[in-house]
């Protein structure tokens, strides 16, 4: 398989990490992943964009361009010929010796880029059923608006709700619902759609800035303020979101089934939207060509 190795596209056998790389000690990285229909890459911008928010906040230089990073991944893209994809892309602080907690002099230690591209389709059957969520505490640390590679609070959460025998985990802090372990959550009470709002608890999302845009255009009210456990459970509908699982109903949250236990129909109405926006954006595309 091929994958980019900071400014080159080789061979994965070829990629050597030195123990001493920041992000394989320090978890010191942050990535994006993107979704590929039909060979296009879906709100490539926004998640470029939101790479150099997260290189900001963790006061990493990138070293590259926007334009130089979507060239790469491009040319990646067609190696690997893949219709139908993820593309995962992380960049860590690099290597510095001796192994030291103070950030290294970026002229001196370059920030490391690798990307990798693995089929992805569509999670239709889970769309169309929904699937069972419980409840965990939100132990995680207080900067999850940076997409840091550092995701073990992630990885506990949903682990914690799988040995419980869910599928997801829906954090919860202070008694207030967060997100998803790796998704922004959603719940619809009265036709209203509530989502926590932006900030430093959270990771503003990709697929959160389309739900926007759709909420709008079919007359959705929206409100983005935090709502309690019990009040999640007490709504009609419930659903996550991200780049990966799109739009995915959540029918029951600790053995209790939200609504009528079925995924709802304004959830059904943005889930249609969404794969219309994304057809849309790729004949567009097409078009183009």
């Amino acid at each position: 398989m091929k994958v980019l190795w900071n400014d080159q596209i080789v061979d994965e056998s070829e990629v050597k990490i030195d123990l001493e790389d920041r992000g394989y000690q320090f978890g010191d990285g942050i990535y994006e992943v993107i979704r590929i229909y039909d060979g296009y890459m879906y709100m490539e911008k926004e998640h470029l964009d939101r790479l150099w928010v997260s290189a900001e906040k963790i006061r990493m230089t990138l070293p590259f361009t926007k334009e130089a990073l979507s060239e790469r991944l491009h040319q990646l893209a067609k190696e690997a010929g893949l219709e139908n994809a993820r593309v995962y892309f992380q960049v860590t602080r690099g290597t510095a010796k001796p192994r030291l907690h103070d950030f290294p002099d970026p002229k001196e230690v370059p920030p490391v880029l690798m990307a990798d591209i693995q089929p992805a389709s569509r999670p239709t059957a889970k769309q169309t059923i929904g699937i069972r969520a419980g409840f965990v505490e939100d132990k995680r640390w207080l900067h999850c608006d940076i997409k840091s590679i550092s995701l073990l609070g992630n990885l506990l959460a949903l682990d914690e709700a799988k040995q419980n025998g869910y599928e997801e985990a829906v954090l919860v802090r202070d008694n207030y619902v967060t997100e998803a372990s790796a998704s922004n959550l959603w719940m619809v009470k009265n036709e209203v759609l509530y989502t926590h709002p932006d900030g430093n608890l959270i990771l503003p999302g990709i697929t959160k800035i389309k739900i926007r845009e759709i909420a709008k255009a079919l007359g959705i009210e929206l409100k983005e303020e935090a709502f309690t456990d019990k009040e999640l459970l007490a709504a009609d509908e419930c659903f996550k979101t991200s780049s990966v699982a799109e739009i995915m109903p959540i029918i029951e949250i600790d053995n209790q089934k939200i609504g009528d236990g079925m995924p709802g129909k304004v959830t059904k109405k943005i889930l249609h939207a969404y794969i219309e926006a994304v057809n849309l954006s790729v004949q567009a595309h097409r078009d183009e060509k």
